[in-house]
Order: structure tokens, then C-alpha cells, then sequence
């Protein structure tokens, strides 16, 4: 099982990619921060005749990760009651993918197994829930199986480990893909 964590957040060390690194720890996998990432925001031309333009980005390298792993682990703070930007352009980039002649993104993705990691200071297991929902529309959307989600309760970096839910949660997780390697 070849695991990839997109973390999608700004800030180095957060919530978010602490609760990650606790569902992880241990477990052999590839980390890919998007905030260093050179991802360019989608020029929409899904509607060309000729597609979609070459981008001179990362953009490709990261999707070309994506499709080597078997499970991919989408980590994300709750900004604004959506996904952070960084992990936006990249999900919006998709659209580029599946217009690509390379690869077979939608097909390959059906292989996949997606999880969603997300923390938030402000009621999160309420208020980022249309956050779980607009992942798990997106995975419908290309058939790629939505197999879990955590959420966390943390503001300011360390307070999710005080969240003795989603600590629980991720100490679960973390068993689980143990005991499949």
C-alpha cells in the first residue's frame, strides 16, 4: 500500500499536518507540501477543440505521484468552509487531467483510495462538513472510492492534539494501515 499526503495547508507544522503526521506515524509514505509547490491556477479550456494548453508548473509532477499511489490522503485545513487555495487549484487543475492524452487519469483514479484530513477553529465537525461533502462529490465525480475523513478542532498549531476525538480517530487509522503493510 503506497500512501501520498497532499497537504494543502499554508502554515508549516499546523493542525492539520499534525493530525496527519499522528495518522502516519510510522507508516511509510510521500509527503508533498502544496504551499511549495509552483501550481498555476486553471485556464479553462475544457471546451477547446485542441484542450488545454501545456502549463510550466508542477502541477504534472504531482499528478504523475498521485497516479503511482495507491492511497491518497487529501490534508487540508477548513478555510472559509472549503478546501485551503493551494489544494483548490490543484483539485481544479483535475479538468486539465482528464482531457490529457498521457494517462488515463479518471481510470487510474478508481484504483485509489481517498481519505480527507481537515481541522478547523470554529465548531469544525459542523461547519466542515460542506468541506467532507465537496470532497466526496469530486471523488464521485471521477470514481475514486471515499473511504474516510477526519476532522479535527484546533486554532492555533498544537491545539488539535488536545481534540481526544480526532487524536482517537487518527490513532485508529494508524493501527488500521499498520497492519496492511
Amino acid at each position: 500500500m503506497k500512501i501520498l499526503v497532499l497537504q494543502g495547508s499554508s502554515r508549516e507544522n499546523g493542525n492539520t499536518e499534525q493530525l496527519s503526521q499522528l495518522v502516519l506515524n510510522g507508516i511509510p509514505h510521500t509527503q508533498i507540501h502544496l504551499r511549495e509547490k509552483n501550481i498555476r491556477a486553471i485556464h479553462d479550456q475544457r471546451h477547446d477543440p485542441e484542450g488545454f494548453t501545456a502549463v510550466d508548473d508542477d502541477y504534472d509532477a504531482i499528478v504523475e505521484a498521485v497516479l503511482e499511489h495507491d492511497v491518497i490522503v487529501f490534508a487540508t485545513p477548513i478555510y472559509w468552509y472549503g478546501m485551503s487555495g493551494f489544494m483548490k487549484d490543484f483539485v481544479d487543475r483535475w479538468s486539465q487531467s482528464l482531457r490529457d492524452k498521457r494517462y488515463s487519469f479518471k481510470q487510474a483514479l478508481v484504483q485509489k483510495q481517498a481519505f480527507v484530513i481537515t481541522t478547523g477553529g470554529d465548531d469544525p465537525r459542523v461547519k466542515g462538513l460542506p468541506l467532507i461533502q465537496q470532497f466526496q462529490y469530486i471523488f464521485g465525480f471521477v470514481g475514486m472510492p471515499f473511504a474516510g475523513y477526519i476532522i479535527g478542532e484546533g486554532n492555533k498549531p498544537g491545539d488539535v492534539l488536545q481534540d481526544k476525538r480526532a487524536v482517537a480517530e487518527a490513532s485508529v487509522w494508524n493501527e488500521q494501515w499498520s497492519a496492511k503493510r
